[in-house]
């Protein structure tokens, strides 16, 4: 396939649902900036796109909860790639520790919070201020910004509040920046998986097998995949959303429908 000469920036992509989002765009010809936590993770996602795909792959060691951290991930993609046209904030933790909202502490309160809402909301605030100013000096230039939420930004967990407060912000976050940025023409979206099968989901497996094959829990009776989530983020990034912005897409087996 045919480069299309765009860049991507895809945070917590060293292993699972951003791994694979960065997998499907690298496979489509943008090159990737790779960030995680992880230093090990990646490095070798990064290598193993790069000679995979024929891209460059930047592998970026950072924690996005941190302000000096952000700023060089930026500093970093403008030096090696000198453009930005995709964000894709899919960076985030669950509850180190799950405890009921009547017991759970400020510590991972504070936790959860900074790196799945703060995070992404400053690290997309330095984005877009350079995708405008990208767009300032050349007119054609089409940003795009992906939030990866979660069905937990509109259903109830008790036992892990933090992290579906966290969510059922960011679903804020992506209406604030599409309704700031639609003057440039930089579209900003929010994408709610459901039940993905990842590390995150690997403890209560036998819990969501339950129900998602003998309860009806999903009208689609099977686990969600990486790459389920990483084709939605394909098709915005491909373009196929031209008129769109601030739009949310549900990649969760119809568990978002409401059912008798």
């Amino acid at each position: 396939m045919g480069r299309n000469m765009k860049v991507a920036l895809v945070t917590g992509s060293g292993r699972g649902i951003g791994r694979s989002i960065a997998e499907s765009l690298a496979q489509n010809g943008f090159d990737i900036g790779i960030v995680d936590i992880a230093a090990e993770s990646a490095a070798e996602a990064a290598r193993e796109l790069g000679k995979e795909y024929g891209v460059r792959a930047l592998a970026i060691v950072a924690d996005i909860s941190r302000s000096s951290d952000r700023t060089r991930i930026v500093e970093m993609m403008k030096a090696e790639f000198g453009r930005l046209d995709l964000l894709v904030n899919n960076a985030g933790v669950a509850p180190r520790v799950r405890l009921d909202i009547l017991q759970a502490t400020e510590e991972s309160y504070d936790w959860v919070m900074n790196i799945n809402l703060k995070g992404p909301y400053f690290l997309t605030q330095l984005v877009a201020n350079w995708m405008v100013a990208q767009k300032q000096a050349d007119g054609s230039f089409d940003g795009k910004i992906i939030n990866i939420s979660s069905m937990s930004a509109y259903t109830s967990s008790p036992a892990r509040g933090e992290y579906c407060l966290s969510k059922a912000a960011m679903s804020m976050m992506t209406q604030l920046y599409a309704d700031r940025l639609a003057e440039f023409r930089i579209q900003v979206f929010e994408l709610r998986p459901g039940i993905i099968k990842t590390d995150m989901t690997a403890a209560v497996a036998d819990k969501y097998d339950r129900l998602i094959f003998h309860e009806g829990l999903t009208p689609i009776k099977r686990w969600g995949r990486p790459v389920d989530v990483a084709r939605a983020v394909l098709a915005i990034a491909l373009d196929y959303f031209p008129f769109s912005t601030g739009e949310v897409l549900n990649v969760d087996g119809g568990f978002h429908m409401r059912r008798l």
